[in-house]
């Protein structure tokens, strides 16, 4: 919630299950079918905005995120593109971040996208621009090697009129992505979005395999069962976002209901990387990603013993 308000594939590509059935290979989903654990971890990004806006220290540089994640014992990350919003078509850039990634063993999944129009906007000329914007994104995370970007799924007028809207631009845009063999999946993040029965029916209405969602625990108004939500996003899911706030004496988050959560997420047959995103303000940065990851580690061994 507090990144919104901040800012107001063809088949074979990564993912779970979409609502046409479609499941993929586990080694192109990141998937650890064939390992001992029943998910894997990742690092969004958006855990260390406040270090990265230098509201807490250490400050951190976007170049050091990988370095930063490695260091926490995760190997794969998560970007959020307002963190380097203007090296887009910077190679250069984008090439030391790739190679700094590559370097530790830290593989990168996705860009999570912000600030560029809305997608489902009425005005057909500002929706072509809003779609168009994602363009460059697409590209620079298959330059990075990353499976999707991350977008929103912003749009206004009735229900049904935002539902057309946002399935035209989203469509347009998993088109263009799928000639990268590129997902575009949606998370739940406010308006309209944060409906579940509203995306999955804009996902439905997209109908391509490459257009799914980024189901997070967190970014539902308090009136949502958000465990219902989950589970009905989960049914097109391509990634997963663990929002964390706080926790208790024993390291449970005091707001989720985590064991309950990742349990919808793997009966969903869901078994790719979930990405730690803690938005928490009583502990730091790092020790929220910490208590985060701990927590995480434990359902991974509770799952294994089940």
């Amino acid at each position: 919630m507090e990144r919104r308000t901040f800012l107001t594939l063809s088949a074979g590509t990564v993912g779970g299950f979409c609502l046409h059935g479609c499941t993929l290979p586990a080694a192109e989903q990141g998937s650890s079918k064939h390992s001992k654990e029943p998910f894997k971890i990742s690092l969004a990004q958006w855990s260390w905005h406040r270090r990265l806006r230098g509201q807490e220290q250490p400050k951190l540089d976007n170049l050091d995120f990988a370095k930063e994640a490695h260091s926490f014992g995760i190997k794969a990350i998560e970007y959020v593109n307002q963190f380097f919003k203007d090296k887009a078509e910077d190679t250069k850039y984008l090439a030391e971040m790739k190679k700094r990634a590559k370097d530790l063993g830290v593989k990168s999944l996705l860009i999570m996208c912000d600030g560029e129009g809305q997608l489902g906007d009425p005005d057909s000329q500002r929706r072509t621009q809003a779609v168009e914007n994602h363009y460059k994104w697409v590209e620079a995370a298959k330059f990075l090697g990353c499976h999707s970007i991350r977008v929103n799924a912003g749009s206004k007028g009735s229900y049904e009129e935002q539902l057309k809207l946002a399935a035209a631009g989203l469509r347009r845009l998993s088109e263009y992505a799928a000639g990268y063999k590129l997902n575009v999946i949606v998370e739940n993040h406010g308006g309209l979005s944060s409906n579940a029965e509203w995306l999955t029916s804009v996902i439905k209405k997209v109908d391509l395999p490459n257009c799914g969602t980024l189901p997070d625990f967190g970014n539902f108004p308090p009136q949502v069962d958000k465990y219902d939500a989950v589970d009905m996003l989960m049914t097109c899911a391509k990634a997963v976002s663990a929002k964390s706030y706080d926790f208790d004496e024993t390291g449970d988050e005091t707001t989720i209901d985590y064991y309950r959560m990742m349990k919808i997420v793997l009966d969903a047959g869901y078994h790719g990387y979930v990405g730690i995103e803690y938005e928490g303000k009583r502990l730091s940065e790092d020790d929220g990603i910490l208590a985060t990851k701990r927590l995480l580690e434990k359902i991974q061994k509770r799952s294994m013993k089940a």
